[in-house]
């Protein structure tokens, strides 16, 4: 069995790309480091990495290793952490708007709280892999198909909503029907390079999944969310991350009688082991802001479906 120094060791140079830069991290010299990693190597019996002068690649066996390596590590630390009653930490994940526009208060609002609280965010639209990832817990729009994972549900369900800023409306006439988002500029998602170029719309159990384009793409929430309210096209986002724009007027909804799908807003935890205290706190937190944000604007939204 592998030492746990050897493992970290391991972790770090794959993370860092090399051996000197990974022993720097433990304080140790790049001989030490070598010799720990082949006696990790001849342990395993495998090669874990190709070396050159200049670089140092995963292997495939390498790269098999380093998930479950990761996983360890992470496990072991969480354990550390129960052992001292240590839950002064919140590992994140969570899109680039929610965390800007929501998280950001709220994490503020826990510090002060919690004065010694540690707090390690990750600010990105693409999903966290919670199983090999860094992060113990992440804010997830939809349901998880992983039944491993842990939901601690905030909004059970809230939609999706077309909207753009009174500048765009003012140079465009609003559509009416779903089918005339075609002729507008569209603010458009994509998702590791793939534009999601077809929003879907219901009313009345009938589903219109209107094609769009537009000249901006782009992978952030927040970006997309910024240049609707720039004028520069109509976005569609859930309802909670343009709720404040809503209620102030800044973003217009559009297409009344209309609803964007439907879609849950939760926590989402690797295992029930890795909900702490801190954890908790901060879904009761998320659950009170984001029904508040919402209410705020169901007077908006009330007025716009009778229109």
């Amino acid at each position: 069995m592998a030492n746990l120094e050897d493992l970290e060791l391991f972790v770090l140079i794959a993370e860092l790309q090399g051996l000197s830069p990974a022993a720097r991290a433990m304080s140790i010299t790049p001989a030490a480091a070598s010799l720990a990693l082949k006696r990790l190597e001849n342990r395993l019996g495998v090669r874990l990495f190709t070396r050159s002068t200049r670089l140092m690649k995963l292997t495939s066996e390498g790269k098999c290793y380093l998930d479950s390596a990761q996983h360890a590590l992470k496990i072991l630390a969480q354990g550390q952490r129960a052992l001292s009653q240590d839950n002064g930490q919140l590992e994140l994940s969570v899109s680039s708007d929610l965390g800007r526009n929501l998280l950001l208060d709220l994490l503020l609002h826990q510090k002060q709280q919690q004065p010694k609280l540690q707090i390690r965010l990750s600010l990105d639209d693409r999903e966290e892999d919670l199983f090999t990832g860094r992060f113990d817990a992440a804010l997830r729009f939809g349901r998880t198909l992983a039944l491993d994972l842990v939901e601690l549900p905030i909004i059970k369900q809230h939609h999706f909503v077309a909207c753009a800023s009174p500048a765009y409306l003012a140079a465009h006439s609003a559509p009416e029907h779903p089918g005339q988002l075609g002729a507008h500029d569209c603010i458009v998602s994509h998702n590791l390079g793939k534009a999601e170029s077809h929003w879907r719309f219901h009313n009345a159990g009938e589903v219109v999944h209107a094609r769009v384009q537009g000249l901006f793409c782009c992978d952030d929430g927040d970006m997309a969310r910024r240049w609707a309210l720039a004028g520069q096209g109509i976005c569609y986002l859930p309802l909670l991350n343009v709720a404040q724009d809503l209620q102030a007027g800044q973003l217009v909804p559009l297409l009344p009688g209309w609803s964007g799908d439907l879609v849950p807003l939760s926590l989402v935890v690797s295992h029930r082991s890795r909900i702490t205290a801190s954890l908790r706190q901060l879904h009761e937190l998320l659950i009170e802001a984001c029904n508040e944000r919402i209410g705020r604007c169901q007077a908006v939204l009330a007025s716009w479906q009778r229109t």
